[in-house]
């Protein structure tokens, strides 16, 4: 049972694992059955090895940052648009309630919840495309999650998380399957989520309206965005009772995905929508270039990284963490020329 405080007395963290053991479903990934971490580590006596990776997450720098990150709109003006945080919180309250309808571990669903976009680039998914373009080896923001974690946090120590967390955050997207029931929702729940709040955003934002969605599918989905997240979530935990696989039944997986199209259609490739999506590439391409032929200019934490992994690696990380506000300001200062006081 591991270490004891007070003689026989158990560990808090002891009896969270003996409930997981009692209460969870056999399908379940217990705390107990983890298989562990890069680098051994003493276990806490109050959190589980996943409520710890949750904590390790929300703590790092590469979280905060998701604050200032795009999630669709480029530097929206108001306060309700999604950020990438915002995102992130979404998507691991819905993972969350999906491994509790199954009776699986919701600590390691909301740790790989939190963790999956730690990766993502500034502006979003136009920054993630551009850094494809020209990173030697293409770009992609879920395998740079992994990255942050196991690399770039802590000033290259990473934050050491448990593999089942690293797995679910590596195959959130992309055909790759997580082991783990708990790590194969994320790659519905981030999809769910994204799904309907950027439907909301754009309906916020002018671009449709609720009468846009194709009648068929509100009628299957729901017509509003609650309705068509209940629908939704209900439907992955009923077709997922049983079996190593979560899934959708086939009629309301068939209507996500074709809302999906809609969503591409109507908002993704909306010039109205997405017209500044090319000024941000180009500035991000700039920046590229401008820090791969003089490399002295990459901050200090990233000179291990020049000398041990090459200059477009470290170039790569340093762009890809960037916030939104901050890759403006750093491109500022290398391209526009500051004006000239007497001192």
């Amino acid at each position: 049972m591991g270490a004891k405080n007070g003689g026989d007395r158990m560990t808090a963290r002891e009896r969270i694992e003996q409930a997981e053991n009692v209460l969870l479903s056999p399908r379940a990934c217990k705390s107990t059955d983890s298989r562990g971490r890069l680098r051994p580590e003493e276990p806490c006596e109050v959190r589980t090895c996943f409520q710890r990776d949750v904590d390790r997450i929300v703590h790092s720098k590469a979280f905060r940052r998701l604050k200032r990150k795009t999630q669709v709109f480029l530097q929206p003006e108001g306060d309700h648009y999604r950020t990438r945080m915002t995102h992130t919180l979404e998507v691991t309250r819905i993972a969350r309630t999906i491994a509790r309808g199954l009776g699986l571990n919701e600590d390691l669903a909301e740790a790989a919840g939190l963790g999956h976009d730690l990766g993502h680039t500034p502006f979003g998914h136009a920054g993630e495309r551009v850094l494809n373009e020209i990173m030697p080896g293409g770009f992609r923001h879920n395998v740079q999650s992994l990255r942050v974690v196991d690399k770039l946090e802590k000033e290259g120590d990473g934050l050491n998380l448990t593999y089942e967390v690293r797995r679910g955050i590596l195959c959130h997207t992309g055909s790759d399957k997580a082991e783990t029931l708990e790590g194969q929702i994320l790659w519905f729940a981030d999809r769910i989520a994204y799904i309907n709040h950027d439907i909301d955003d754009a309906m916020r934002g002018g671009i449709i309206y609720p009468l846009d969605i194709p009648i068929h599918l509100r009628e299957i989905l729901g017509f509003n965005k609650s309705q068509r997240i209940d629908t939704l979530v209900k439907d992955v935990i009923n077709s997922s009772q049983e079996g190593d696989t979560i899934r959708q039944s086939p009629e309301i997986g068939a209507a996500m995905n074709e809302l999906r199209d809609f969503l591409f259609e109507m908002v993704y490739r909306n010039p109205q929508a997405k017209g500044e999506e090319g000024k941000a590439q180009e500035m991000l391409r700039r920046m590229f270039e401008a820090y791969v032929k003089d490399p002295d200019l990459l901050p200090a934490d990233f000179q291990d990284i020049r000398y041990e992994e090459g200059v477009e690696r470290a170039v790569c990380d340093y762009i890809a963490g960037m916030t939104d506000p901050y890759a403006v300001s750093k491109y500022g200062e290398l391209f526009i020329p500051r004006a000239w006081t007497v001192k």
